[in-house]
């Protein structure tokens, strides 16, 4: 008998590989629309996942939530762990929350949307390839080595509800930065910069896109995107696309 519904899984007593397979099986069931409660760390929920399904998560899950998915939904009703949309190709994840260190690692399409802060290497090696390209959007702050080895996709922090003297990004931002754009709700110093990149001006094409991901990232969380003006943001790009060419052996 196929599932038709939505489905409600307990995860509480679960360890993570039981609860990976009882989603699999239930999708596998024809479920499309799955909730899972009271989440307690279990890694790799979503890992692999392709498809039209839909996941919330209430609770905390852990490492390398959505990593490898192609095409599912996430919602995190919390906070989330490292390793967020490890390689993600394609497909959606929103989080109500935090997320840990290196959210968004090789991703490769899709979204990730954290209402909150992140932690460090937020982006590190995504890649965009074709018209595939991914975007994560940080609403808090985000820690040292942000876009680090970046090749493609467009990273965004906002620095919403950032405490007295918290920085809005730390250092080595865009290290080893090839690919992609970077866009930060508010001024950086150079010395916050890798070598790799560099302040550029803001174009039409660019805002334009800047301007649906804050009206997305609105949309989700509540916020108004007319309160994010086209002046406020410093857009930063790689300033060679072979940073490290002469180190190669041709």
């Amino acid at each position: 008998m196929r599932i038709t519904s939505a489905v409600e899984i307990d995860a509480r007593n679960l360890s993570y590989r039981p609860l990976n397979e009882r989603i699999r099986a239930v999708i596998a069931g024809g479920a499309s629309e799955i909730a899972l409660r009271g989440v307690q760390g279990q890694r790799y929920i979503g890992a692999g996942l392709a498809g039209d399904v839909r996941i919330a998560v209430h609770g905390v899950p852990g490492n390398d939530l959505a990593c490898f998915m192609a095409g599912p939904r996430i919602t995190v009703h919390g906070n989330a762990q490292d390793g967020v949309a490890n390689t993600m190709s394609s497909g959606t994840v929103v989080i109500h929350g935090h997320a840990g260190d290196v959210p968004a690692y090789s991703m490769r399409g899709g979204k990730v949307l954290v209402r909150d802060g992140a932690g460090y290497r937020a982006g590190i090696h995504m890649k965009a390839f074709g018209d595939r390209s991914p975007a994560v959007v940080i609403g808090g702050t985000a820690r040292d080595y942000l876009g680090e080895y970046m090749a493609g996709g467009t990273l965004v922090v906002l620095g919403l509800a950032k405490e007295r003297g918290e920085p809005l990004v730390g250092e080595y931002i865009g290290t080893g930065m090839h690919g992609g754009e970077i866009y930060i709700r508010g001024t950086v110093e150079p010395w916050q910069l890798g070598r790799e990149v560099g302040v550029v001006p803001m174009d039409d094409p660019s805002w334009a896109k800047l301007l649906g991901l804050l009206e997305e990232y609105s949309g989700e969380f509540g916020t108004d995107p007319a309160g994010f003006p086209r002046e406020g943001f410093t857009r930063l790009a790689p300033v060679s696309h072979r940073p490290y060419g002469k180190v190669y052996v041709h």
